[in-house]
């Protein structure tokens, strides 16, 4: 075997199970217009990876699973140092809500300020690995900064669609590292519309969440992690701010896949999607107990990144929550500002509404009963507060 080989051997659709060749460049499932998965051969992936070799390993970014990852040769697993990011202990938020393991994995501390460097590098480096150059995506903002970020690194070319009142600062970031950028009236929804037609009309690589196979192997690296850094005990509860809901549903594959390794067994924690109250699809559907989301119209939140209208995988999302008995939860977004404020001024950590809205939602999960003090529970902190400055310059925030 090749030097850090990926054991991938099949794509997968999510929704009729057709299998696709992963030598060649897809998208949705020409069949059924579901997400595709990546698979793996597991029994070879054995071979390599248990708890004492990865312990051994130099590997600290996305790839450190090489085995479990899309990209087949090193040589376009291409890093900026995504992942490896902390576990912070929330030892003083313990004693104000009066639990005993209550964790924050920081994802602020990725190369571009949030969890998008993740899936993002993961898909331009396998799109290089297919001979693509031209990646095009509509974004809330911070997944249009990651994408712009890996193709100035691998001298490819991002092309950006933007709702036009997105926070300037990472309009800038978009252009400052080379990616094109057009600003469209309206919601990622619309941008996602201008996009399709660009794409179509140019041939380019659409890294629209989960509209390709590869994002998705990058946020689920982040499960790997925070089980390592648990010494792979799994924690009760994973708490996660949902937009598009990759992370969840990367997190929820990659259980899957640890356990068929041998890495851990059949206990999975329970998933939880926190939205905002201006933007809750998710969390309505969860209620009347669906399987699929209805559009949610007239989306409005101050959190970019939660003003999803519709989600793709929303059939995923939900699964992941059911199979897990996990729930899903709304915050106002005066809520998240307040626990925003509480973050900085109690834990010293800054984070971004998105991330802030896992913590707003705790009050919420323990007065319900949901979760008890003793629960050992992870909250998904998707972004640096510093990727928004216009909230911590007003005057609310001192």
């Amino acid at each position: 075997m090749k030097d850090h080989q990926s054991n991938i051997n099949k794509l997968v659709c999510t929704g009729c199970g057709k299998e696709f060749d992963y030598r060649q460049k897809h998208t949705l499932c020409k069949s059924c217009n579901k997400v595709i998965f990546t698979k793996y051969d597991f029994e070879i992936a054995k071979q390599t990876l248990s708890k004492k070799s990865i312990q051994n390993r130099k590997i600290h970014n996305i790839w450190r699973l090489y085995e479990i990852m899309p990209v087949i040769e090193s040589k376009f697993q291409f890093s900026l140092g995504e992942g490896g990011t902390p576990l912070i202990h929330l030892i003083n938020s313990e004693k104000h809500f009066g639990l005993k393991k209550l964790f924050l994995k920081d994802e602020g501390q990725n190369p571009t300020g949030t969890f998008k460097s993740r899936g993002l590098c993961a898909a331009v480096s396998r799109g290089i690995e297919l001979g693509i150059q031209d990646f095009a995506i509509p974004t809330a903002g911070n997944a249009g900064a990651a994408l712009s970020a890996y193709t100035a690194y691998t001298g490819t070319k991002a092309h950006v669609y933007m709702p036009d009142d997105t926070p300037e600062l990472l309009q800038s970031t978009v252009t400052s590292m080379g990616g094109d950028l057009e600003l469209v009236p309206g919601l990622i929804t619309d941008a996602a519309r201008k996009c399709t037609l660009a794409i179509e009309k140019n041939n380019w690589f659409d890294v629209s969440t989960l509209k390709e196979p590869y994002r998705v192997e990058g946020k689920k690296t982040m499960a790997f992690e925070v089980l390592e850094q648990l010494d792979w005990n799994v924690p009760d509860i994973i708490i996660y701010p949902t937009g598009g809901g990759t992370g969840i549903v990367g997190m929820w594959k990659a259980f899957d896949e640890l356990e068929l390794i041998g890495l851990i067994g059949s206990d999975r924690p329970r998933m939880v999607s926190v939205q905002s109250s201006g933007c809750a699809p998710i969390v309505k559907a969860f209620q009347e107990g669906r399987k699929t989301a209805s559009f949610w119209e007239k989306a409005e939140t101050f959190a970019p990144g939660l003003r999803v209208p519709a989600a793709l995988a929303d059939y995923l999302i939900l699964r992941a929550i059911y199979e897990s008995k996990g729930t899903a939860v709304e915050t106002t977004d005066s809520e998240i500002f307040s626990a925003m404020k509480k973050l900085a001024k109690t834990e010293g950590i800054m984070q971004s509404p998105e991330g802030a809205a896992t913590y707003a939602a705790l009050s919420k999960l323990i007065d319900s009963g949901f979760m008890s003090p003793s629960d050992s529970i992870v909250l998904f902190g998707t972004g640096s507060g510093l990727v928004y400055p216009e909230f911590w310059l007003t005057k609310d925030f001192h």
